[in-house]
């Protein structure tokens, strides 16, 4: 008897565990302002297009001047430091590319601010036209609206 009541409390967690998990898996976000999602979405995407392509003048006027960039391994760095580094793997490792992994990102507003988004990317090898060696890490963006347009003042990139 005793036995048996184990093994039906164990199914009945098993089941519930189960259900959760595929509820969270089945989930999708949707934008509590769709034009902000796709604003923020459109400059990801010039940021990203600028990294990826090693145009460092026009990444760096993604960022405001008191940026701070913290990174899980490498600590934390400041607007030059960050623009030294995007300048460096541009020079050393052109061949790298940062990917969205799709479903991934989320943007919520930040009141009298502006806006946070975060998400998963993928910084990816391109060989011979392919994407290989992907890394998949966790990324969090604060977007200030300034009078100059949309700028990061702070990033959160961890998970390596």
């Amino acid at each position: 008897m005793k036995k048996k009541l184990i093994i039906h409390l164990f199914s009945i967690l098993l089941c519930c565990s189960l259900g959760a998990k595929a509820f969270a898996q089945s989930k999708s976000y949707t934008p509590i302002s769709k034009e902000l999602y796709d604003t923020i979405m459109e400059k990801d995407s010039l940021l990203f297009g600028a990294a990826n392509s090693g145009n460092i003048d026009q990444l760096k006027t993604f960022f405001t001047p008191d940026l701070e960039f913290f990174h899980d391994v490498g600590g934390l760095a400041n607007y030059q430091e960050t623009v030294d580094n995007f300048s460096r793997v541009a020079k050393n490792y052109s061949y790298t590319r940062r990917v969205l992994v799709p479903g991934s990102v989320e943007v919520y507003p930040i009141k009298d601010y502006g806006a946070v988004q975060t998400g998963i990317h993928q910084f990816c090898r391109l060989d011979n036209g392919s994407l290989i060696n992907c890394g998949s890490f966790k990324f969090v963006h604060v977007w200030k609206k300034t009078s100059d347009g949309w700028k990061i003042s702070r990033v959160v990139s961890y998970g390596h």
